[in-house]
């Protein structure tokens, strides 16, 4: 993507929509380098001066600078989003609300003291896949497709040629979109609607009592994702679908009522081997 790589290590950086991630990658070999992961908490649904604040505080320490030549950063990021430009148009998405119109590079610029032009952004399952592709679970083969199943449902595929997101969370599915029923908010929604009770995540999820519960819902949730990739693998034709996210960490609860239902048996299901260091690797790696 850029003519005239920086020679220092790149900066991996991934914006979740309660964390920011951000690491230095060796993109000759697109792996983290060891001891140089940095997290912080992020409230989304701040002010802007306190996230831009949990941002600096993750990334400041990262930044390298020889002569005129600083590092590099790769910002994988949720959409919508103006990626070229790199002004966020998130609003009433339960996320980053306060950062709607800003141009975010030209602020974590300012404050990283850098140039503008040493930060791209890519959508943050483009970047997933462009990781697991580079060095994971679809290092192997030549078409794939991603899906990353969380707070939101991301959706990319290389199989046109080049590495794009698909944005199929915002298709008709259902009553509604496939985003409404293949998220976090789905299964806690869902639980509501079953016990009367209200729980904070998946994991909490994961924790309760109830096995029959837990059954049902389960079941359910791989029967709306067979249903949604049975579409998206009919269109692209690939040869391995990677699932990445968090809900992929319940793995073993849906997986095999997944493949059962999967209509091409030819393509190869594999959970992602790289997790957070995927979209780190190909945001950073789109430098080069």
């Amino acid at each position: 993507m850029n003519s005239n790589p920086s020679k220092l290590p790149f900066i991996g950086v991934d914006i979740g929509g309660s964390h920011i991630t951000a690491a230095h990658v060796d993109c000759n070999s697109c792996t983290i380098i060891d001891d140089t992961m940095k997290r912080e908490r992020v409230s989304s649904m701040d002010e802007a001066e306190t996230i831009f604040a949990s941002w600096v505080e993750a990334l400041s320490s990262l930044i390298l600078k020889s002569g005129n030549n600083s590092t590099k950063i790769g910002i994988a990021m949720p959409g919508p989003f103006d990626y070229k430009e790199g002004i966020s148009l998130m609003k009433g998405m339960q996320k980053y609300d306060a950062l709607y119109g800003m141009n975010i590079r030209t602020i974590l610029a300012e404050r990283l003291g850098i140039l503008g032009e040493d930060i791209i952004f890519i959508n943050d399952a483009e970047a997933f896949l462009r990781g697991e592709l580079a060095s994971g679970a679809a290092s192997d083969f030549t078409r794939a497709i991603g899906v990353t199943l969380g707070t939101g449902l991301g959706s990319t595929s290389n199989c046109s040629g080049e590495v794009k997101d698909m944005n199929r969370a915002f298709t008709p599915f259902l009553d509604s979109i496939a985003e409404e029923y293949i998220s976090t908010r789905w299964f806690l929604k869902r639980y509501k609607e079953l016990t009367g009770k209200d729980i904070k995540n998946v994991e909490l999820f994961l924790n309760t009592d109830c096995a029959e519960t837990k059954a049902t819902i389960f079941d359910e949730f791989a029967t709306n994702l067979a249903s949604f990739l049975n579409d998206f693998i009919a269109e692209e034709k690939p040869q391995v679908l990677v699932i990445g996210g968090n809900i992929a960490k319940t793995w073993d609860h849906f997986i095999a009522k997944l493949k059962e239902l999967l209509v091409d048996k030819s393509v190869v299901v594999r959970r992602t081997e790289m997790w957070e260091d995927a979209a780190l690797v190909g945001a950073a790696c789109s430098w080069v």
